[in-house]
């Protein structure tokens, strides 16, 4: 009896810790360096991120939600409903359809953290009971399956396994039911995370190595670490090892999939790039429990494949629309494979034909939060706000109700051929809407960056107007109030209002793409170097009412990029803070195309205020020349000219922003 009290007792305490815990659970996990903060302990005040949670929640989620129970549109809530056998029919949608519903019941549980509003709580438990009703008994649940196990048209199940994306889904589940766990205190959900988790440690174990193969997209690497953070069942660990260790052990792996060879032999980046940074995601979460050098090794290799030489500036990844792998030099079907929204080779970063899938860019920020967790490496948190800021946001409008596929950093009209996606945003973007649940889930969650925990004190990682209320590892409360006017001012107020009575350390993030940045505490201005790109340690007994200002000053800046990468040679873009810019064809003399400006770069360049779509932003005012004779028709190459060259003003906007205004141009890279 007694064992048994014990055993309850502790695992009360672990439902307790667990709710105060962010989008990842790491708080004991032994080689992680920061922790996260809970999801409720963030909440934006106002500004830029307050006015982007405000669309978040008043209209993306809403859209989102009710666009996903309207079965003329999408179908994957009726796909439920089906394979629950609460109605007749077929499965209809792509295959990640499921997974897409879960993406956005994670956004609904992130922002039911901080919102605490019933009627989400209402909505989500309505959908957890459908959940239930669909899984099978062995914790198995994956829509097109079942459904026709339902209706007995199952077709060979091990065919589907392989090739579907049912453990994508999987992972999406077990994501969103950890969150949903933390935001409301609840286990329906992460009952149903266990039986599927229960149900991969069983197939792992049992399946051939050809059918364990791993599947597309490997978003159940984190779901099953975060499963074992959430409940210390030692047995989603050892999957969690398993699946690496199987991973490209087989004969039929692809570079597509990232398992042609094991991972510990990987060390660039390449194939699919959602696949590829779900699956470096994945694996450094697995790091964080294990240790294992080799996994951190090739993560660091990876990662300065990526950001050095296979990154936009906007902090897209996943250049191609189809590519090769690995580099094109042979002709050996075993040695390059082509490979499907692609990384591609080094450098080889095209404009107007970049894919920059939108759930590419948020694995980005997915796997660089994870590698900013494990080594506190001010870095890592760079990129995070890079691509929150451009490639991430840029994948849905203003008003948060339409979205894109791909990121292009040029749309011309004169392109002569028709891409399988399009450069204008859509409310529903048929067979291919994976990047609007994501989208969706990560604007919700934003507030989680925000600031880690660890055992020196607080890390400050993205700038915008909040409230912080946590606690530090040893329980005591921490309050702080961020006011800021960040990113479009690069001024920072840290007012303390409660502090830990021992020494606590503020960690101040210097952005990589600052110079002589400034900072105070109480008036009394700090005089040791402060170095851009790393955490400014901060270090006294502190007390309410104290005060600490960063600022960042920040200067329009000309962009070039290496000269190898051919596309943008000679070429510049203009950037501010962590805003990346560009031109709309809407500020040029009609029949001139954006291709057809050069910047002149001793423009003053001076800022605006500007209300687009009810949103407050700032342009870029700068002089641009443009060439008269434009013409290029039925012409490849002709005499340069400077003859008939006319100055303009030119207003640039940030490139998240783009496509605001109805169907036109627009260019990231400018000739000068």
């Amino acid at each position: 009896m007694k064992k048994n009290i014990i055993i309850s007792s502790l695992f009360l305490s672990t439902v307790i810790f667990a709710q105060n815990k962010g989008l990842v659970a790491n708080s004991e996990s032994p080689y992680s360096k920061l922790q996260s903060v809970g999801l409720q302990d963030v909440k934006w005040t106002n500004g830029f991120w307050k006015e982007q949670f405000d669309v978040e929640t008043k209209n993306t989620l809403p859209y989102m939600w009710d666009l996903y129970h309207n079965d003329e549109i999408s179908h994957a809530y009726k796909n439920f409903e089906i394979a629950a056998g609460l109605s007749k029919g077929t499965f209809k949608g792509p295959s990640f359809h499921d997974g897409d519903f879960y993406k956005i019941f994670e956004g609904m549980a992130a922002t039911y953290a901080v919102t605490k509003d019933k009627k989400l709580d209402a909505e989500m438990d309505k959908a957890i009971a459908l959940f239930a009703k669909v899984q099978r008994k062995d914790g198995y649940i994956h829509t097109p399956v079942l459904i026709d196990e339902r209706w007995g048209t199952l077709g060979p199940e091990e065919v589907k396994k392989q090739l579907g994306f049912e453990k994508y889904n999987m992972g999406h589940l077990m994501t969103a039911a950890c969150i949903h766990y933390r935001a409301t205190g609840k286990t329906n959900f992460l009952n149903i995370a266990k039986g599927v988790a229960d149900f991969l440690y069983d197939f792992y174990k049992k399946a051939s190595p050809e059918l364990a193969r791993n599947a597309i997209c490997p978003s159940h690497y984190m779901g099953i670490v975060e499963m074992y953070r959430t409940t210390k069942n030692p047995k989603y660990l050892e999957l969690a090892n398993n699946l690496i260790d199987i991973r490209g052990t087989t004969n039929d792996g692809t570079d597509d999939n990232q398992d042609r060879v094991p991972f510990r032999e990987q060390t660039t980046a390449m194939g699919h790039a959602v696949r590829a940074n779900y699956l470096y995601a994945g694996v450094a979460d697995l790091y964080a429990e294990t240790g294992e050098k080799k996994l951190l090794d090739n993560l660091e290799s990876i990662w300065d494949d990526v950001t050095y030489r296979k990154m936009y500036i906007t902090g897209g990844c996943g250049s191609l629309y189809d590519g090769v792998s690995p580099d094109g030099t042979s002709y050996d079907p075993t040695v390059v494979q082509k490979i499907h929204q692609a990384y591609g080779r080094p450098f080889q970063l095209p404009n107007a034909t970049a894919h920059t899938e939108t759930c590419a860019n948020i694995g980005n920020v997915l796997w660089n939060w994870r590698m900013l967790q494990i080594t506190g490496d001010a870095k890592y948190a760079d990129i995070v706000e890079l691509a929150l800021y451009n490639s991430v946001l840029s994948g849905m409008d203003l008003e948060g109700e339409k979205f894109l596929y791909n990121n292009p950093l040029n749309v011309s009209n004169d392109l002569p051929f028709h891409q399988r996606w399009g450069n204008e945003r859509e409310g529903y973007i048929a067979l291919s809407n994976c990047c609007a649940p994501n989208v969706t889930r990560t604007i919700a969650e934003v507030g989680n960056y925000a600031y880690n925990i660890s055992k020196e004190g607080l890390y400050v990682n993205l700038y915008g107007s909040n409230w912080l209320k946590t606690k530090s590892l040893n329980g005591e409360e921490i309050e702080i109030e961020q006011q800021t006017n960040y990113p479009w001012d690069g001024k920072i107020t840290l007012k303390i209002i409660k502090a830990p009575k021992d020494l606590q350390t503020f960690f101040l993030r210097i952005p990589g793409w600052s110079q002589n940045a400034e900072v105070s505490v109480n008036n009394a201005k700090i005089t040791e170097k402060i170095v851009s790109g790393t955490y400014l340690k901060l270090n006294q007994k502190w007390k309410r009412g104290d005060v600490i200002e960063l600022n960042l000053p920040m200067p329009v800046e000309l962009m070039e990029a290496n000269p190898l990468v051919e596309e943008v040679k000679n070429q510049v873009a203009v950037k501010r803070g962590p805003l990346v810019y560009c031109l709309e064809s809407d500020q040029l003399p009609a029949k001139i195309s954006v291709n057809d400006v050069a910047l002149n770069l001793k423009s003053k360049f001076t800022t605006n205020n500007f209300i687009l779509n009810n949103r407050n932003l700032i342009s870029i005012d700068a002089e641009a020349v443009i060439n008269s004779n434009n013409s290029w028709n039925k012409t490849l190459y002709k005499p340069l000219s400077s003859k008939n060259a006319d100055a303009v003003q030119v207003k640039l906007i940030p490139y998240f922003a783009w496509g605001n205004k109805g169907k036109g141009e627009m260019t990231v890279w400018m000739s000068h």
